[in-house]
Formats: C-alpha cells, structure tokens, sequence
C-alpha cells in the first residue's frame, strides 16, 4: 500500500534544470536545420560573387549601381565617397544570366562550330585534354536533362557475404566489362555511397539475380544513408515499405 510519505515509490518529476535542458534540446533541434541551411546557401551565394563579381565590368557593380539609381551626390552624402555596397547575390544573377545566354549561343548551328574547333584546338594539349574531358563527362552526367539518373535504390551484400549495403542501380553494363566478366549473365552497374556523404562511393558491378531492388524511392534512400539509418521512409513503421502521402492521409 502506496501512502503520501512514501516518497521513493512516487516517480519523481523533473526538475528545472532537467526541464530546460529538454526545452533547450527541442529548440535547438528546430533550429539546427533551419540555420545550417540558411548558411549554407548565403555562404554559396557568397562563395559565387566573390568569384563572378571581379569579371563583371566597373559600372555593373553593385556600389556603382546604387550610385547610379540614387545619385552620386546623395550616395556620398548618405553612405559616404570611399564606403563600398557590398549586395550579396549580385554575382549569381549575373552567373545566371552569362550561363543562359551561352547555352542559347551553344545550341546554334555557329555556337556548336566554335565548340567543335575549341575541342579540337584542346585535343592537342596534352595535360589540358585529360583535364577537359573528365571535366566535361562529370558536367555531362550530373547536369545533363535526359534520364541518365539513378533508376532505383538496392540492397546488395557488400563488402562481402551477409552484409548489406544501399545502394542505387544506375544502368544496364555494355561492352567489354559485360563480355568479359565471368559471370556468365547480364551485370547491373550499381553505386555504393558512403555515409554521411553520399558524394563519395564505389562503382560496383554485380550480376542481376544478386541485386534487391527496392520499393523506396531514390530521394528516401538517399535520406536513409545521408542519416546513417536514422531516417526510414516510413517513419511510424520501418518495417513496412514507404507509405504514400494520399494513403497516409486517407489512413488518417
């Protein structure tokens, strides 16, 4: 029988230090994401500018401009001769601008001429050529717009029998690597990334009846690696596959 002085069997409530330390915890678990993102992209916008700002001519830039739209006398008045406005993203809008207007002058018939004669005369450079084309099959793949992308996320046992990695299937292999495996059937090139970046990873090649396709999307397997096996596609029950938005809802 439980009375009012038997304080060791009652549970014992939080204390105030135990209680902000919790609040504390939950604010910081809102506000971690949002502000690591928000530096992340001003950092960028910044990291462009620095690099774009210094080809863009002297009238273009930003102090220069503002002098433009306000006046040079009221520029020196307000803000002063020597003080330089410094506008962050300036340097992107330009980028995106220059960016646009040569890929409109590529797709033409003497924009893709200049590109032809400027591979070639780079063909001839030695240590140039290799630097180019690398460069120019890695812009290819991730920038390119058709369907060359991850088709779908897989399990395969990696690095060796009984354990399981993620990882993605991006095609069917062709030529010489499919002829001359040993494997005697058709091979799947699937990528293995590393955790937390997914950036980084191994070009594996395995035969098609040992890849485990799986229903998640590529974008949730990607959560699932990013997050070290924290974030599941179908966070109220991971052992069910992905829930759809509408069914979720309609469950509800």
């Amino acid at each position: 029988m439980t009375t009012p002085f038997d304080d060791d069997k009652l549970p014992a409530r939080p204390g105030l230090i135990s209680r902000l330390r919790t609040s504390f915890l939950t604010g910081l678990v809102v506000i971690a994401p949002v502000a690591f993102t928000i530096w992340l992209i001003w950092s960028f916008i910044g990291w462009v500018d620095g690099f774009v700002l210094p080809f863009v001519p002297e009238f273009y830039q930003p102090d220069n401009l503002v002098r433009y739209l306000i006046g040079t006398e009221r520029y020196n008045a307000w803000i002063g001769e020597d003080v330089r406005i410094n506008i962050r993203g300036v340097g992107v809008v330009f980028f995106l601008i220059f960016t646009t207007f040569i890929g409109w002058i590529g797709k033409g018939l003497i924009g893709r001429s200049m590109i032809r004669y400027g591979e070639t005369m780079v063909g001839r450079m030695p240590v140039v050529r290799s630097i180019y084309s690398g460069v120019k099959q890695i812009a290819e793949t991730v920038f390119a717009q058709n369907d060359r992308s991850f088709e779908t996320a897989c399990l395969v046992e990696y690095p060796r029998k009984g354990i399981w990695a993620i990882g993605f299937v991006s095609t069917e292999a062709k030529g010489e690597v499919n002829a001359r495996a040993a494997s005697g059937e058709q091979l799947l090139s699937v990528f293995v990334p590393t955790t937390p970046n997914p950036t980084s990873g191994f070009l594996l090649f395995f035969p098609e009846k040992d890849v485990i396709q799986l229903d998640m999307s590529v974008e949730d397997a990607a959560k699932l690696v990013i997050s070290a096996g924290l974030v599941y596609p179908n966070g109220q029950d991971p052992s069910q596959p992905p829930v759809e938005e509408d069914t979720a809802k309609a469950a509800e």
